[in-house]
Formats: C-alpha cells, sequence, structure tokens
C-alpha cells in the first residue's frame, strides 16, 4: 500500500542516519546500487523481505520500521534534553530502551524538562528586571506566548486538523496551486459568502463580515494567499465544534487566549488543506526541502512554506525535524514554532552572530550557517528576508526575517546543505542574547552575563 511503502521509505532513511551511514555505505553493504537505495528511501521501490533481511545482517534490529506506533521517534528529542541537561553519555541503545519499554516515561521527562526551562526563562526575566531598572521588563507569560507554546508541546501538528483538511482537499477535488476557485465558489455556495478582493487593500490579510456575509481580502494576496485566508474563514464556519473542542483541550477559558487560539487553530487547517500533508511531505523529500520550488508548486510564499515544514510530525511519517522563527530588524520574534524538542529562549535579547539578521541586509538572498549554542548542540540555519503589503512605490510594507533551522546531523537532507562545510568545528558560535548566553569571550558580546549563568570557555 502507498502509505505503507511512504512510512517504510522514511523511516530507512532515519534508521540509516542514526547509525552514521551515508546513503552510498548502506548500499554498499547492502550489495545494492546507491541509485535503488534512494529509491527505496524516496518510496519509488518496495522494501522488498530479501532487502529486508540484508538490513537485519548491517543493521540489526529493524523492528522499528514496522512498528506502527514508532516510540522510537522520542529517541533524538530524548538525547537532546539529556545533553541539555549535562548527561551526553547516555547511549543510543540506552535511549532506544527507554522509548520503547516506557514511552510514557519519555514523554514525561520531555515534558518535565520544557517546564523546568521555561520556569528558568521566566527567572531570568525576573532578574532582569531587578538587576538593571535600564532592562525594560518581558513579557513572562503573556498569551500570545501560551498558546504558541501549546502548539510547540504537541510538536506543533495537530493530527485532527492535518487529516481534516486532506480529506476535504480530496473531497472537493482541489488541485495543487489552484485551490483559489472552487473555494470561492464554495464558500458562496454553501454559506452565502461573497469573496471582495480590494485592490487598494491595506495591512489586514481578512477580514469577515458576518452580517453581509461578505470576506474581505487585499489585492496584494496571491492566489495561493487568497486560497489560505478562504481555508481559515471555512474551517471557522463548517468546523466550529471541533475548533472550540481544540481550544478546550488547551485549556484555555478567557477570551484573548480562546480568540488567539482560533485563529492559531484555522491557520492550521489552512495552510494543511492549501498544503496537504502527503503531498506536500513528498514534494519536499523529492526536492530537498527547497523551499523557493515548494512555494511555486502550492502557490504560496516563503514563509508559508516554512511555517508548513516545521509541522511535518505525523505518525509514522514524519518530516524533517524543523525549527522556525520569524524576527523583524529589532530582534522581536513574532513567531516560533518547533516539530522536535528545540527550546526557544524569550528573555535576554538576541544575537548579532545569528544568521537571520543579516538576511536583512541580503534581501532575496537564501543565506546558510552552521551554529552551536552554549550547551553543544550544533544546528544548520538557513535564513531570508520577506516581506507583505500592499505593492506599489512608497506603500508601507512588513519586513521581516525566516530562519528554518534542523540539528547539523539531519542537513544532508537540505538542498541549502550543498556545498557547505559541515564539519562540527566550522560552527559559529552564537547565544540566546548577552545577557544569558555563556560564551565567555565572544567579541561582540554587549553587556555581561547574569552571575548565575556559569561561562563556558571554548
Amino acid at each position: 500500500m502507498p502509505n505503507t511503502r511512504r512510512q517504510f521509505g522514511l523511516r530507512l532513511q532515519r534508521l540509516r542516519q542514526q547509525h552514521g551511514l551515508t546513503q552510498a555505505q548502506l548500499a554498499q553493504a547492502l550489495g545494492l546500487s546507491p541509485s535503488y537505495l534512494n529509491q527505496i528511501e524516496r518510496n519509488k521501490r518496495p522494501l522488498t523481505p530479501a532487502v529486508q533481511a540484508r538490513l537485519r545482517e548491517v543493521l540489526g534490529d529493524t523492528a522499528r520500521l514496522f512498528d506502527t506506533d514508532d516510540p522510537f521517534a522520542l529517541v533524538d528529542p530524548l538525547h537532546d534534553t539529556l545533553v541539555a541537561l549535562g548527561q551526553p553519555g547516555v547511549s543510543m541503545t540506552e535511549l532506544r530502551t527507554l522509548a520503547g519499554n516506557l514511552p510514557q516515561v519519555a514523554h514525561a521527562l520531555l515534558d518535565l524538562h520544557r517546564e523546568h526551562r521555561a520556569l528558568r526563562d521566566r527567572a531570568t526575566a525576573l532578574e532582569l528586571q531587578v538587576g538593571d531598572p535600564g532592562v525594560g521588563t518581558p513579557a513572562l507569560l503573556s498569551p500570545g506566548d501560551q498558546v504558541r507554546d501549546y502548539f510547540n508541546r504537541l510538536g506543533n501538528h495537530l493530527p485532527e486538523l492535518d487529516d481534516l483538511a486532506e480529506h476535504r482537499f480530496a473531497e472537493l477535488g482541489l488541485v495543487v496551486g489552484h485551490t483559489a476557485p472552487r473555494l470561492r465558489q464554495l464558500l458562496a455556495d454553501r454559506h452565502g459568502v461573497l469573496v471582495e478582493v480590494h485592490a487598494a487593500g491595506g495591512h489586514e490579510k481578512r477580514r469577515f463580515d458576518a452580517a453581509t456575509r461578505v470576506l474581505h481580502l487585499p489585492g496584494y494576496l496571491r492566489p495561493g494567499q487568497q486560497a489560505f485566508q478562504m481555508a481559515a474563514q471555512l474551517v471557522l464556519l463548517e468546523h466550529a465544534d471541533l475548533i472550540a473542542a481544540l481550544t478546550a483541550r488547551a485549556g484555555f477559558d478567557d477570551p484573548e487566549r480562546i480568540a488567539l487560539s482560533r485563529i492559531g487553530l484555522s491557520n492550521y487547517f489552512a495552510g494543511a488543506l492549501v498544503m496537504p500533508y502527503g503531498e506536500f511531505l513528498r514534494s519536499a523529500e523529492d526536492s530537498r526541502y527547497d523551499i523557493e520550488w515548494l512555494a511555486h508548486r502550492f502557490g504560496v510564499g516563503f514563509e508559508a512554506v516554512c511555517h508548513r515544514l516545521s509541522t511535518l510530525q505525523r505518525e509514522g511519517a514524519p518530516g524533517l525535524p524543523i525549527f522556525f522563527m520569524r524576527v523583524d530588524r529589532a530582534g522581536n520574534v513574532s513567531k516560533r514554532h518547533s516539530s522536535t524538542d528545540f527550546h526557544f529562549s524569550q528573555v535576554g535579547g538576541s544575537c548579532p552572530l545569528w544568521i537571520v539578521y543579516e538576511a536583512f541586509n541580503q534581501p532575496g538572498r537564501v543565506l546558510t550557517q552552521v551554529a552551536r549554542l552554549p550547551d553543544g548542540r550544533r544546528h544548520f540555519w538557513l535564513a531570508r528576508q520577506v516581506s507583505s503589503g500592499p505593492v506599489g512605490y512608497g506603500q508601507p510594507r512588513k519586513t521581516f526575517a525566516v530562519t528554518l533551522g534542523c540539528d547539523l546531523r539531519h542537513a544532508e537532507r537540505l538542498v541549502y546543505a550543498r556545498g557547505i562545510d559541515l564539519r562540527a568545528e566550522s560552527a559559529v558560535p552564537i547565544g540566546p542574547g548577552c545577557r544569558t548566553c555563556e560564551w565567555s569571550d565572544c567579541l561582540q558580546r554587549a553587556f555581561p552575563a547574569l552571575p548565575r549563568l556559569g561561562a563556558v570557555v571554548r
């Protein structure tokens, strides 16, 4: 079955990488050509019994390839968590044993670590406020941060909305990259909603007038972006009960958090409808996560693709574990999402050595960086400036830089890593901001670190 073959291909790729083998090395050990193994990993050829037998001889236990629950997806987050806790010596065998035999304990450990980091961030924020009156008071637990944290605790993946969107995509006979006309017709026929596109639209990307049943969209949106906004309105009209249930499950009961979660959930559905999971994941894998190509294929923007890539964590068919952020020139973070156990500090400012800020100086270019954090973790980052708003000379536009990252060991799966020196020793030291950064000899340091943080010597 197609779904099973795709699941095996993605799992085989991950299993090979965790054994530290390239495609060529594993192909040689299996007595296959590299192109044949590449086709298996891309689900172009089946994982035959003969190949399965040879895999067991080369890699040992391969039961995880066929485990539908796939508890071993917890291995990488557990490894990163223990490294952050100063326990890098736990073997992969021990981690696989924990994930496979005690998955609930593994999840509890990850949840406790997330809570620990959140509490540490709040304590640091209070230290900043009390210790230096000149530093502005950071928002300790804003409603927006609470909603974002809820999504991140779920791995930024909501299976109910993904499955619903994929079902509706097939049911409505939608075509990738050409969804806007059908959605416009659907809103009119089923809900009496007229879509009006205004050539002189402002910065508001969607405004629904319930009294007149008109959905107002600005004219600068491309067809795929218009489809996104129509899909977000559609789920609020047709599946309000599901949105309300997901909001209640998150524990949000005040008007502000409920409103923000409705926006987040409806936007999630919209991205999942315009970029349906299975087709989008296949396209991402086949293109080696080429964001520009994916944006063209699905008719959306660079940022929308980055955001969607951070949600691909379907059980049994995950994509690349991605971190995604959006910042402005002042270092304010307006989006932070992660499909893996990566922590975005909410205090401490920004690091001028991080490639995302250079993107403002080179608009239109995709920049890359191999970086390492004070805790020793190394990542591959790419960044690009994006703009939105009315088109035309003198028109004010919003400008941000978006950045996508992954653990360095996954970098070879990205087309952007081609020709890049991925050796660990080439990584640029970056940090969460001078006030909370532990690098002791950084030439860009603007303020001393808080005394309670121990210095790291490179």
